[in-house]
């Protein structure tokens, strides 16, 4: 558990340490003990923090550029701060191996959720061949340097016959704990729905978010249905939200589910979710993450209160 004020003194705290920008204040509610939201795997009962790190967009791109104290400062943000869900791939480019030799060096690769994911079938649907996918699987062995990654899902539903298999013998070795797919391609819903039915999986990863809420209708129900874990990719529309509020004050009456920024009001709105385990927006600026992580504070909004969210922003 961290307390408002802890959560403050640490925002400070890495602001004077990293040379940035304070976070939004949260001093109304300084005084207030808030305890970090988790969620259990439904697979296991293992409890994660609700918000976690992405490494597409921004930190792939400071991945490939090599700039290893933006990586290092964000991924130090995620862990002090509370968090541990890092959700990378082989094809964010340099994301997976830069960020495990800076785990390492960090020494907090064991303290980091890795989840990680598979596909050598390429963007067009076509077959996997099964000793690409096994090599593709040993080098995310080796950059996370773990024995044992933690989730490894197919991704983009990449031939899932191939390469789902190939996870459930990782997962029957027991080199992998959990195992499952993602897409945020809705030509794919169809598809990811018949796999959420009739496939033992742990994880789905999906993008949702509140201007984006096909999700709602029938593949988060079906996930608590099937008791499946939940990564959301995307939580802040990639960049769609952040242009609709665009010069906009986050309203008052929202720091009644304790939201003090955008980025905690958009996450808050996909936690508030029941089948939602963890959402990963990617930065790859350490006050960013700890501005994300504070929508892991306090209270969700409820469904009167969602259905307000919702109708801010589509009149923005």
């Amino acid at each position: 558990m961290i307390s408002r004020r802890d959560y403050l003194k640490l925002c400070v705290a890495t602001g004077v340490a990293l040379g940035m920008k304070s976070v939004p204040s949260l001093a109304a509610n300084a005084d207030r003990k808030l305890e970090l939201i988790t969620r259990a795997i439904p697979a296991s009962g293992e409890r994660l923090p609700a918000v976690g790190l992405g490494s597409s967009a921004t930190f792939a791109e400071v991945a490939r550029s090599e700039d290893v104290a933006a990586v290092r400062e964000v991924l130090q943000a995620l862990v002090e701060h509370g968090g541990r869900v890092f959700d990378t791939a082989p094809s964010y480019g340099a994301s997976e191996a830069v960020a495990g030799r800076v785990a390492a060096d960090l020494g907090i690769t064991d303290k980091v959720f890795w989840a990680t994911k598979l596909n050598v079938a390429g963007w067009g649907g076509g077959r996997a061949d099964a000793a690409a996918a096994r090599a593709q699987l040993e080098t995310s062995f080796q950059r996370v340097g773990k024995p044992v990654l933690d989730l490894i899902q197919v991704h983009n539903l990449g031939d899932v016959p191939t390469q789902l298999g190939l996870l459930k013998e990782l997962r029957a070795d027991k080199r992998v704990r959990y195992i499952g797919v993602t897409t945020t391609f809705p030509r794919q819903y169809a598809e990811l729905e018949q796999i959420l039915a009739r496939e033992p999986i742990d994880f789905i990863g999906i993008d949702y978010a509140i201007d984006n809420r096909t999700m709602e209708e029938r593949i988060l129900p079906l996930a608590q249905d099937r008791g499946v874990g939940v990564l959301v990719y995307a939580p802040f529309g990639r960049t769609r939200l952040w242009d609709r509020v665009r010069g906009q004050a986050v309203p008052e009456w929202a720091a009644e589910f304790d939201a003090h920024s955008w980025a905690q009001f958009f996450l808050k709105f996909v936690l508030s979710h029941p089948a939602v385990t963890a959402a990963t927006p990617a930065t790859s600026k350490a006050r960013h993450m700890i501005d994300n992580l504070g929508g892991a504070l306090g209270t969700l909004p409820d469904a009167d209160m969602r259905r307000r969210m919702i109708a801010l922003v589509e009149g923005l």
